[in-house]
């Protein structure tokens, strides 16, 4: 009997010490997908984003027109719930220029994230979410500027053009403003990934987050930076296991926010974004660009 019982912790500790080491062996795996510590090096100078040409990077999509720039004072309203119960409503309103992105919505929220909105960055995936709902996000702030980006084979593909539907919504909202991101900006994006993470976007199998875009155009047209609700890149190593934080604030039974960052992070099949890496350059650009981050500080 006493024999068994050995023999049955033998087992169980050979089973524990494998699956152990089998989890180290996938975190070390995964981190070689990433590692900041590999990032830019330090004797290239970085890309002065101020320098992009505006012209030559956002194409109308309505009209002739040329993307309004600059504003001296940005807020980045994330689409994150920790801005929930934060009262910021009214502080994000006094902003002179307010960014936000995809459909994130304000009804029903605004007392946390205010209803300004000066420019809203959405990407190819959620052009028709933004769309159906016209009434949210054209006519409830019809000052809004939209920046659409994908790549040239989702926006302008001869079947089913991105741009066409969204030129048949201006036909319906004629004083809605869109632009596109240009064929030659989408590329300058991918060729500032790999300068500042050292790793081609294609190869490592990552896509550009709309995170990513937004952090570079309000760097693009703004003097300084202030961003709302986003997380800092250490922030899920530290946090309580036992604390859920949905990732976006209009979706409370939604995926959990550091789960969503660390799979995406650390998987290597298939394409994922790497909200973890564009946070660490977001990090590195902060005293550069004058960006600043609260709820969380980022200090």
């Amino acid at each position: 009997m006493s024999s068994n019982k050995e023999q049955r912790s033998a087992v169980f500790v050979i089973l524990f010490a494998l699956i152990t080491i089998l989890i180290l062996y996938s975190s070390n795996s995964a981190n070689e997908v990433f590692h900041y510590g590999s990032l830019r090096g330090r004797s290239r100078r970085p890309v002065n984003l101020k320098k992009w040409s505006i012209t030559d990077g956002y194409v109308p999509i309505l009209g002739n027109k040329t993307l309004p720039s600059r504003c001296h004072q940005c807020v980045i309203v994330s689409s994150s719930s920790h801005l929930l119960g934060t009262k910021l409503g009214p502080e994000i309103e006094r902003a002179e220029c307010t960014i936000r992105m995809n459909d994130a919505p304000t009804t029903g929220y605004s007392a946390d994230v205010g209803n300004k909105t000066t420019y809203r960055v959405v990407a190819h995936s959620s052009v028709f979410r933004v769309l159906r709902r016209p009434q949210e996000f054209v006519n409830r702030t019809p000052e809004t500027v939209f920046i659409f980006w994908g790549p040239p084979s989702k926006m302008q593909k001869p079947q089913g053009s991105l741009v066409r539907v969204i030129q048949r919504a201006g036909l319906v909202f004629p004083n809605m403003e869109a632009y596109a991101v240009s064929p030659g900006r989408m590329q300058q994006f991918d060729d500032l990934f790999r300068g500042e993470t050292g790793k081609d976007r294609e190869k490592s199998h990552s896509w550009l987050s709309t995170g990513w875009f937004t952090m570079v155009i309000a760097v693009e047209l703004c003097d300084h930076v202030h961003v709302y609700g986003m997380v800092p890149p250490n922030y899920c190593s530290q946090r309580p296991r036992l604390q859920r934080m949905p990732y976006h604030y209009y979706e409370p039974k939604g995926p959990d926010e550091c789960v969503t960052y660390i799979q995406n992070e650390h998987s290597r099949k298939g394409n994922h974004h790497r909200f973890i890496t564009e946070k660490r350059v977001f990090s590195s650009w902060a005293q550069l660009y004058g960006i600043t981050f609260s709820h969380p500080s980022w200090t």
